[in-house]
């Protein structure tokens, strides 16, 4: 396994270019998401098959409602993340590097436990599968060959170049569009700019994959009228009217526990905003 999309600089420094962070990574030390190692001037991917979560899941749950409705697929989690989300559900394995948990899961045994498992199709979830990019496209390689789908559940994070190695492989990106504001992304994610996942979300669209887009709003954070009218209408006018948008119910969680779960009347507001920006497909979740 070869480590792509690195560029080599000076005093032995490397710089990842897999997602938008651009990790410039000293000799000895690892990248933002954990994933990546600076190894005597060479960049190295040290969570290859390193899995923290495995399980088999209907399709509805990542979810995607207009993709192989009624299948189950078999779903695998890494370690570590590019965002450093507040409210993260999965922060144990997603902002922690555990090395002597998890599961050992090659390839070919991942494809081999779909298909023993009796699913149509496999998806990377749980944390950024971005993060282990190699990993994930030997695994969709593979998957392709068996006739299985495959699926990213993504920050959308990745850089376009990161996209179009996978893209030949992948059938879905099921893409978190947090907010149209970047302040958001600052406070809660950690990032700079969002501005990079909507450009990769678009450029999904333009390489034909399904796409289908969940926002989670947070009461103070990313509810405000203009924010979701703004999101509806970019998913409207980018990924096309047709686009499912998962519009979900936040509760509080790890670093943002002291935020009151979101009232149901905020996700009517949000769905009566995306019907008047023409899409046609809005999911309310969370609220059962």
């Amino acid at each position: 396994m070869q480590p792509l999309l690195y560029k080599k600089l000076d005093n032995n420094n490397v710089q990842c270019n897999i997602c938008y962070n651009r990790c410039i990574i000293a000799p000895g030390k690892v990248s933002r998401c954990l994933s990546r190692k600076n190894v005597d001037g060479e960049m190295v991917l040290n969570t290859y098959a390193m899995a923290s979560s495995i399980a088999v899941d209907p399709i509805e749950k990542k979810p995607l409602y207009q993709f192989h409705p009624g299948t189950k697929v078999f779903s695998v989690g890494g370690w570590g993340c590019n965002f450093q989300c507040k409210h993260c559900q999965n922060w144990h394995i997603s902002q922690d590097m555990q090395e002597n948990k998890g599961y050992c899961l090659p390839p070919e045994k991942m494809i081999e436990l779909a298909i023993e498992h009796k699913c149509e199709g496999v998806c990377w979830t749980y944390n950024e599968p971005a993060i282990w990019l190699e990993y994930t496209i030997d695994s969709a390689k593979l998957a392709k060959e068996k006739g299985l789908y495959t699926a990213y559940v993504t920050n959308g994070f990745m850089t376009i170049e990161a996209l179009d190695l996978i893209a030949p492989y992948l059938d879905v990106f099921r893409v978190d569009l947090k907010s149209f504001d970047d302040e958001f992304y600052r406070e809660i994610s950690g990032i700079k700019s969002g501005k990079g996942v909507f450009e990769t979300a678009r450029h999904a669209k333009e390489l034909g994959m399904h796409i289908e887009a969940v926002t989670n709003i947070i009461p103070t954070k990313n509810d405000s009228e203009e924010n979701l009218k703004n999101l509806a209408e970019w998913i409207a006018e980018n990924l096309g009217k047709d686009t499912p948008w998962h519009v979900t119910r936040f509760f509080p969680n790890y670093k943002l526990d002291n935020i009151e779960p979101t009232p149901i009347e905020t996700l009517k507001k949000a769905e009566e905003l995306g019907k008047q920006a023409g899409l046609k497909y809005i999911y309310l979740g969370n609220i059962k």
